[in-house]
């Protein structure tokens, strides 16, 4: 079994898709299925340059695949309620008791309101949900209607995240439309989210790095 499977999972697109309709109703950005796939996908690709086990790389995987079903219950401690839902999901795909616990405990904790890295596994989940910033996240189409969350992604114009094992190194670097969004607005909605990273980053041995239209931020 691996994530992609996880994301054909009926009760994880059932999840995924109540959870997404009901984030959009609210205002929030795209948090769906292929959120979650880039998300799965990256999180495997940062414990692979950092030379840890195929284990915990499937593990990671399997956390940043399901880590938004919680928003099927409530945003609000999302992370906790998809720990929950995800044990019981990974418990009748007969996932072992050990590998549950900490696919759990990294979707437990990869919310910056409640949560922190406590592991690899979880380190790498935060790192790749909270560099997932793009444009296309953005669902209100209507630039004149646009909230400061819809601006500071909408003004990501490009985004990509690169890891240096060599300079143990994990960088974000953005491309940000000022003319759609200061850069004052975007770290009054990102800081928190980039010191997360930042603590996760510590967790691997590794320095995370943000940069901003060619220059250094964090």
């Amino acid at each position: 079994m691996d994530y992609k499977e996880i994301l054909r999972n009926e009760e994880v697109k059932m999840y995924l898709k109540k959870g997404n309709e009901n984030l959009g109703i609210l205002g929030y950005t795209d948090h769906s299925e292929k959120h979650c796939a880039i998300v799965a996908k990256r999180a495997g690709m940062i414990l692979s340059k950092f030379g840890h086990s195929e284990h915990e790389i499937y593990l990671a995987q399997i956390a940043g695949a399901m880590h938004d079903i919680g928003n099927v219950v409530n945003r609000k401690n999302h992370g906790e309620y998809g720990a929950l839902l995800a044990n019981s999901i990974l418990e009748k795909l007969d996932v072992p008791l050990e590998d549950r616990v900490i696919i759990m405990s990294a979707i437990g904790n990869h919310d910056e309101s409640t949560g922190e890295a406590v592991d690899a596994v979880s380190a790498a989940l935060i790192l790749a949900d909270k560099t997932d910033v793009r444009r296309n996240r953005v669902r209100n189409k209507d630039k004149a209607c646009f909230d400061k969350h819809d601006r500071v992604n909408y003004a990501v114009t490009n985004a990509t995240v690169k890891v240096s094992e060599q300079k143990h190194l994990i960088t974000l670097n953005l491309q940000i439309d000022e003319e759609i969004c200061t850069m004052y607005e975007y770290f009054e909605i990102f800081l928190g989210r980039m010191m997360m990273c930042r603590k996760a980053a510590e967790l691997l041995g590794a320095r995370f790095k943000l940069t901003a239209n060619g220059s250094k931020v964090l």
